[in-house]
């Protein structure tokens, strides 16, 4: 593996494990599709700042991606309290307007700059180690520089505001109510979110931006309901299909970008066919299991209230159930064979009689 390998990986983590943590809270906060709105909005911002500054490399970028990134959430904020239009309807209507005035600008005003409209839609981080800044006379891709800076501010505001971010993230009314200001940690969580998808913005592209940012999170959420390990689950898998992306690519011959989101709907995939306890087949099992139980504990109902009647040979057999119960004959089977194994039934009797076990248990189900 090569040293220019290395550093398009260390890149890909990098930006993975940045887009992860303000994800998390996307997610909880049922606001995935505000990360793809800012991905797309930025580029107003970062096209206003150029004007200003003229230099495409200029730090002032990310703070005009991070104001039109507020300015999207905030014009979509004024829509919903219009009482008009609801909130998908008020996103779909803002990102594309200050996405298109970027995108008309640029081709515009700045054709023969580095922001170009293919850079932004697609982006491409095999060319991201090219371009390269020195700092302390270590000389790296500045892609690890930028994203270094932003995981750690995203890794600070995380521990400084974790209790008020999780409090408002679960019951918006207690934090305010203890003297937090839900809003201002709403905007505060979406300025950190504008940053951070600038900051990948020119090595990723959107596309892959809003992948990160949501698929992780959103697989970790099915594998755990504890907080913080909901954080640190959507940093690996992040990384992990970020990295398994870029070997996919390599593999195939194809772009980096777009196979890493492919692994992170492949890994978002995974947990939600077999999350322990929220994927579907767990689901299954558990709807399985229900079934099984409520049809061992009708047949126990059954048996003991005929038992010991003049009719408990012809009620209690096997036959009968399929009758009685209206039962398939094969699920009447199981169901006794199901009885048995917890040894509710005896084994092999006509009629079918019940254990004293059997004999407790329908008494149970009886008092309910």
């Amino acid at each position: 593996m090569t040293p220019f390998q290395v550093e398009i990986q260390v890149i890909m983590a990098l930006v993975a494990a940045a887009c992860a943590l303000p994800g998390v809270f996307l997610v909880l906060r049922r606001m995935a599709l505000m990360s793809d709105a800012i991905s797309h909005s930025v580029l107003f911002g970062i096209v206003i700042a150029f004007f200003i500054v003229r230099e495409a490399s200029s730090p002032l970028l990310i703070l005009g991606a991070a104001a039109s990134g507020v300015l999207t959430v905030w014009l979509v904020e004024t829509l919903l309290r219009t009482g008009r239009v609801k909130e998908d309807a008020a996103m779909g209507l803002v990102f594309p307007l200050l996405f298109s005035i970027g995108v008309i600008l640029i081709a515009l005003y700045a054709e023969n700059v580095h922001l170009d409209i293919d850079t932004v839609l697609l982006g491409e981080v095999a060319l991201a180690p090219l371009n390269r800044f020195t700092l302390l006379g270590i000389n790296l891709p500045l892609g690890v520089w930028m994203m270094s800076g932003i995981l750690f501010i995203n890794l600070a505001l995380l521990l400084l505001f974790y209790k008020e971010l999780k409090l408002s993230t679960f019951d918006t009314e207690l934090a305010a109510a203890l003297g937090f200001s839900p809003a201002l940690l709403h905007y505060a969580l979406m300025t950190v979110v504008s940053v951070t998808t600038v900051g990948a913005f020119d090595h990723v592209g959107p596309v892959l931006v809003v992948a990160l940012m949501i698929a992780p999170p959103a697989a970790a959420y099915l594998l755990t309901e504890t907080l913080w390990k909901m954080l640190a689950l959507s940093v690996a898998i992040g990384v992990v299909a970020a990295i398994s992306g870029y070997w996919l690519a390599n593999t195939l011959d194809t772009n980096i970008a777009g196979a890493a989101a492919t692994m992170t709907g492949v890994f978002f995939l995974l947990a939600l066919l077999f999350a322990p306890q929220r994927g579907l087949l767990a689901k299954a099992l558990q709807r399985r299991r229900r079934r099984q139980r409520f049809a061992v504990e009708m047949l126990l109902v059954h048996l003991h209230s005929h038992e010991g009647t003049a009719g408990e040979a012809t009620e209690n057999c096997l036959a009968h159930l399929t009758g009685e119960l209206k039962w398939q004959p094969a699920f009447a089977q199981a169901a006794v064979k199901w009885a048995q194994q917890q040894g509710l039934i005896a084994e092999q009797t006509q009629p079918l009689a019940l254990t004293d076990s059997g004999r407790t248990a329908a008494q149970q189900v009886l008092n309910r």
